[in-house]
């Protein structure tokens, strides 16, 4: 089974993807599953599992939480992570009986290493991150013997199914227990995040 576990939705700052076109387009491409994981909030991927109802899609429930050291995923939450410091974020997905996922750890990081021991599982590919980078998150997964997770970090509709994490059993159970793969193909970097700034800046002045 095939899952995207880095989505981003209409309900992020840098984003337009409406949940329904995001389940629309991951089926399309073949996907089992996603995780949306929206900058700060959880609304996103309850709203996309409203809108899904194809019991063989799952929708994984998540936010990107930011903290004070960097960007962490928090999946299978039932609520926001209302902290932004580092160890209490950790501390809250662990109380929702979640899972950590360090984000693009060399994107962001200076010294992802002094945090991969503390999350559940790494990022070890992120099609919006460079192939250098991808390499040494997926090696530094293996150093720290952490579950690996691959995802597109969309933002754009074409973006969906470019990092795609393998499972062969429930997906939750598959992080848990380590046995996942991961594939994919990194974007075009200047032009996706340029997009991304963009949008972004489209969606203060409508608002404004």
């Amino acid at each position: 089974m095939r899952f995207d576990l880095h989505v981003h939705s209409a309900y992020s700052h840098d984003s337009f993807l409406r949940v329904d076109t995001i389940v629309k387009l991951a089926k399309k491409r073949n996907l089992q599953g996603v995780a949306v994981v929206d900058h700060n909030a959880t609304r996103g991927g309850f709203e996309a599992l409203k809108v899904n109802s194809d019991p063989d899609f799952t929708i994984v429930v998540g936010a990107e939480i930011r903290t004070d050291y960097g960007d962490v995923i928090g999946l299978f939450l039932n609520e926001d992570v209302r902290s932004r410091q580092l160890e209490e974020v950790l501390e809250e997905i662990r109380v929702q009986g979640g899972l950590s996922v360090l984000a693009h750890p060399y994107r962001q990081y200076a010294f992802p290493e002094e945090i991969a021991a503390k999350m559940d599982a790494l990022e070890g590919f992120n099609a919006r991150s460079r192939k250098q980078d991808n390499e040494r998150a997926y090696q530094l997964a293996l150093k720290y013997k952490k579950p690996i997770t691959s995802g597109s970090d969309v933002h754009l509709g074409c973006e969906i199914g470019k990092g795609v994490t393998i499972v062969d059993c429930d997906v939750e159970d598959a992080l848990k227990k380590g046995k996942t793969q991961v594939e994919g193909r990194e974007s075009r970097y200047y032009l996706v995040h340029g997009m991304s700034v963009a949008t972004e800046r489209l969606r203060r002045l409508t608002r404004g």
